[in-house]
């Protein structure tokens, strides 16, 4: 069978085309490759012409955001249901997971997660178009729920942060019951909800400065030095080594 021209391709999967090429530039050129002008030369379009399906390559690129988004948070998912519900453990496989994807992924991880978006204002950690902060925000849950943590001093949260992180819990209380993951509130006191911010900023922080190739010194073994941090978000937690 010979294949369709692109003259004779339907109108309506010509969106989805744009998307495909979208997605190929960014893999091969990065962010900066994902331009109008090189997708419609891609599909033999001139470049007006995508405006009948995106209104502006903001919105584009937002779209290709959230689908990559999904895509991660799918795969994370798959890795946690592979473990034992013991919390701990399937939160780690979320940090594993995360940077194991954005180092075989770094374009994708410079659009979603280094990129600023134009399309709306929530964080990467706890938007609801964000399905990777709700498997974080989940699998941290589970270790609320599943350990006790060791206790925390009160002047934890710095009193000029302490309206900001009453906020972010009940962000965070809030996905979770839209999630079907219900906890006590009292396993969510300021001072965890100050330690998941100050954890998703150790690990993301991280991960960028190694997939930016940004580390302050040669690593022999990179793994080792992820799971050193790990260990130690372990101690802080008094959950013991790993």
């Amino acid at each position: 069978m010979s294949q369709v021209s692109r003259s004779e391709r339907p109108i309506s999967s010509t969106g989805s085309l744009i998307k495909e090429a979208a997605r190929r530039l960014l893999i091969e050129h990065g962010v900066a490759g994902v331009t109008l002008r090189a997708i419609a030369r891609e599909l033999g379009l001139t470049a007006p012409a995508l405006y009948r399906y995106y209104r502006s390559h903001s919105q584009l690129l937002e779209q290709l955001r959230g689908e990559i988004s999904v895509e991660l948070a799918d795969e994370l998912s798959e890795d946690v249901a592979r473990l034992p519900d013991d919390g701990i453990g399937q939160f780690f496989a979320v940090c594993r997971g995360f940077r194991r994807w954005a180092l075989a992924h770094p374009h994708e991880f410079g659009l979603v997660f280094a990129s600023v978006s134009t399309e709306q204002s929530s964080a990467p950690l706890t938007g609801a178009n964000e399905p990777f902060g709700r498997v974080f925000i989940t699998s941290m849950a589970g270790v609320l729920v599943s350990h006790e943590l060791a206790g925390l001093p009160d002047d934890l949260v710095p009193s000029a942060l302490r309206n900001d992180v009453a906020k972010f819990r009940e962000t965070v209380l809030d996905t979770l019951a839209r999630d079907g993951v219900r906890i006590d509130p009292n396993r969510l006191p300021l001072e965890v909800a100050f330690l998941m911010v100050q954890y998703w900023i150790r690990i993301y922080g991280h991960v960028t400065l190694e997939v930016f190739g940004n580390f302050p010194m040669r690593l022999a073994q990179p793994d080792m030095l992820f799971d050193a941090i790990l260990a130690e978000l372990a101690r802080e937690l008094g959950l013991g080594a790993l």
